[in-house]
């Protein structure tokens, strides 16, 4: 007998999060997350995303343990200005048991059909900088800290259930090795003249602020034709300044601007915090961020979180101008290994920008639909 509890309580949200630890806790792979930033997330009163969505929480229990949670998400930007009659869900997880599984799915299902709308995707968050999809191939991988790791059974729990895939995405990377400067070193300083461009080198975080808004307005730019964007609104802005920047080395955020300092790049990398997130074991305190703090300074591996061009500077080589940025500092920080977040199958441009390093996709993931 499997009983669906909605969690509403800081206890329940706490047990909510924590879940995954018991699932995933003989686990070589899986990345745990900050347990105090994954409640922030879903606090109505620290993350603004809740001005435009709603989301609830819910717990499967089965003889009066949790075996299965799921969040239920419904981004009215998405709905009402898109157009698009999604049912979101994410933070999908589930011992290897149909019924709960089944009975999660149907929690969703029922929230959907009661606000009308014609289908659910997933596992998603509530955007684009949120965690994406299932995993598919690569269980003997490292996770990261931007996705979310899973059982090799989660497939067939959603097959069995009517799902069928709506978009596929991979990861990739390459040794650093194989980064070689003669494809972008001559093109970006052409680039840099033909267009009147220059790039910022900023080593502060004070120095990265004044041009946050307009990085998140770019991406807005850049990445509106993709078929999963929700544009990030201003008040939104404010909490990922906040909740990104400070982990990231300010000399791994670039940018290039024209001649009236107008933003036309950008790009983000983060240290990989894989090992350091194992270690805190989803605790900053007393240890976990030292770890963390340490993975920052010292971390030979990285993560290429955000790329985004303004579209009236598109295939016009602006990348190489970012990459020849990056070619210097990876040079001096003797980085190793560069990895890519997901990116969707179809994206041929983001693929023909990262050829030349010869990528190995090592993740593939999807995410799942079914209509209502």
């Amino acid at each position: 007998m499997i009983t669906i509890k909605e969690a509403t309580s800081k206890k329940d949200l706490k047990a909510f999060v924590q879940f995954p630890f018991k699932l995933y806790k003989d686990s070589k792979y899986w990345i745990p997350p900050i347990i105090k930033q994954e409640l922030e997330t879903f606090n109505k009163d620290k993350n603004p995303i809740f001005k435009d969505a709603e989301a609830r929480f819910f717990l499967a229990y089965k003889s009066g343990e949790i075996v299965g949670r799921i969040a239920a998400i419904i981004n009215w930007l998405e709905v009402d200005k898109q157009g698009i009659k999604k049912m979101r869900f994410g933070w999908f997880d589930f011992i290897d048991d149909l019924e709960v599984s089944k009975a999660l799915l149907s929690t969703v299902e029922d929230i959907g059909k009661a606000h009308q709308l014609s289908y659910t995707e997933g596992p998603v968050g509530f955007s684009n900088l949120d965690k994406v999809g299932i995993m598919t191939e690569g269980f003997d991988h490292l996770g990261t800290m931007i996705t979310w790791y899973n059982h090799p059974y989660y497939i067939n729990h959603y097959m069995d259930f009517g799902y069928s895939v709506e978009k596929a995405y991979s990861e990739s990377k390459f040794p650093f090795s194989n980064v070689k400067p003669e494809f972008f070193k001559k093109a970006q300083e052409l680039i840099k003249r033909r267009y009147k461009l220059k790039a910022l080198s900023l080593t502060k975080t004070e120095e990265v602020m004044p041009y946050a808004d307009r990085m998140f307005d770019l991406f807005n730019e850049s990445y509106s034709s993709l078929s999963s964007f929700v544009e990030i609104t201003d008040i939104q802005k404010e909490y990922f300044k906040k909740k990104f920047i400070s982990f990231v080395n300010p000399e791994y955020i670039k940018f290039v601007v024209d001649e009236h300092d107008k933003l036309v790049g950008f790009a983000v990398v983060m240290p990989r915090f894989a090992k350091a997130l194992q270690k805190a074991k989803g605790k900053l305190f007393p240890f976990g961020f030292s770890h963390i703090l340490k993975a920052k300074k010292n971390s030979k591996d990285v993560i290429f979180y955000l790329i985004g061009i303004h579209p009236d500077y598109q295939n016009k080589g602006v990348h190489a101008v970012i990459f020849d940025e990056y070619y210097e500092t990876f040079k001096q920080k003797g980085i190793e290994t560069c990895y890519r977040t997901p990116e969707l199958e179809d994206n041929v441009a983001i693929k023909q920008i990262w050829k030349h390093f010869d990528p190995e996709v090592y993740v593939r993931r999807k995410t799942l639909r079914k209509d209502l």
